[in-house]
């Protein structure tokens, strides 16, 4: 029997959705199916798959039926129309941009977009004649007027990271869409859990798969959704050329970690609100960024466009650098890596992990402290998580 997802919840659908056309021999699993070609007998048959006449697999580059179930998953969650997955999430936002932009064209985004990202923006992209503007996150006023004179392509990403910043995506929907941009999300750090962006007005949404979808911090990978097949079939083309593809056995690892997305979200999520609390009781805390606090800029922002608040916040501490060389390291249960997302708690400054691309001075005009830490809650007991900064903040 033929599944029907239309009213089926967040929960039923990660565990679910997107499998069932690739389950073989009785198996209640996706196998990975690791082979680089695809054979065909009848030759109508295979140049039919080969030109997407008729649906099928020719070549691994191409596609493969272990990735399409991932990215049937993700469509599904999304609400959208089509998917495309990458080796990486960098791959899928640089993949995304390429297709899309010539020399000429102008883009408008936000100055707080995660390091990779930013390195695109301001250095790649420029040599390629596409002028680039990056507006202050946070300033819509400042967004809609570069908007309203005109551009190719409008990229948000909210919550970002690591300040954890919000903007308003049906806003800045509209602001495109009265130019005919196309409206780009990142929405790695809300997940489809927490925030569906195509549903605010976007046209593409993109995320980092290496994150909360997986979960586990075992794969690398990349996908964009959109609400429009020929948009998606554009990157696909892209990509197919280019050749970022991902591999079945990380499209495995996703899927098995996507089954539980909602379960990890909802109680990183609590983690995050837990820790965020706490650390607005401590005196070497200068700023605790978190968008489920009252006290974040645009906390009526994520309240109204969120259904939750995430599992990523960041806060900066008195001494800079000095206070983070020093408290860091006395943390029993979180893992110091540049990684965000997976089951553990995951820290670090932004200067080696989201923001490591850039100098100090880069750091410092998109308005991230030297003394910043990021943290990724994982889904441990929130006592222990909290009991473990506090013991980490002793004698500081």
């Amino acid at each position: 029997m033929t599944k029907n997802f239309e009213n089926a919840s967040m929960g039923t659908k990660s565990v679910w959705a997107g499998e069932e056309e690739y389950l073989v021999h009785g198996a209640t699993q996706v196998p990975v199916i690791p082979s680089v070609a695809f054979g065909y007998d009848d030759m109508d048959e295979w140049y039919d798959v080969a030109i997407g006449r008729k649906k099928g697999h020719i070549y691994g580059r191409n596609t493969n039926p272990t990735v399409q179930a991932f990215e049937d998953k993700v469509k599904l969650l999304e609400g959208a129309e089509a998917a495309t997955s990458f080796s990486t999430g960098m791959a899928a936002i640089s993949n995304t941009l390429y297709t899309f932009l010539t020399p000429g064209d102008r883009i408008v985004s936000i100055k707080d977009t995660y390091g990779g990202t930013n390195k695109i923006f301001t250095e790649f992209l420029p040599r390629q004649q596409v002028e680039v503007v990056l507006c202050a996150t946070g300033d819509h006023e400042a967004i809609e007027r570069e908007v309203a004179k005109g551009c190719k392509i409008l990229y948000l990403e909210t919550p970002t990271n690591p300040t954890v910043k919000i903007t308003d995506i049906a806003r800045m929907a509209k602001a495109g869409k009265a130019v005919d941009a196309l409206v780009i999300v990142d929405n790695t750090f809300a997940t489809p859990v927490n925030q569906n962006p195509l549903a605010l007005g976007a046209d593409l949404v993109i995320h980092s798969a290496t994150k909360f979808l997986g979960g586990h911090a075992d794969a690398l990978g990349g996908v964009v959704v959109g609400k429009e097949k020929e948009l998606v079939e554009q990157i696909y083309h892209y990509r197919e050329i280019n050749g970022a593809t991902m591999d079945p056995w990380a499209a495995y690892l996703l899927l098995r970690g996507m089954k539980t997305l909602q379960l990890r979200m909802k109680k990183a999520e609590e983690n995050a609100h837990a820790l965020a609390a706490y650390l607005q009781s401590i005196d070497i805390v200068d700023d605790v960024f978190y968008p489920g606090l009252e006290t974040h800029p645009n906390h009526h922002i994520a309240k109204e466009q969120m259904k939750g608040f995430g599992a990523m916040l960041s806060f900066s501490v008195k001494g800079g650098v000095d206070t983070v060389r020093v408290v860091l390291p006395k943390l029993q249960f979180a893992n110091r890596a540049a990684n965000l997302g997976a089951v553990e708690t995951t820290v670090g400054p932004a200067r080696t992990t989201s923001h490591v691309e850039c100098t100090p001075e880069e750091r410092a005009a998109m308005g991230i402290p030297e003394g910043l830490i990021r943290v990724s809650c994982g889904i441990e007991d929130s006592e222990d998580i909290i009991a473990d900064f506090k013991q980490a903040f002793e004698d500081e």
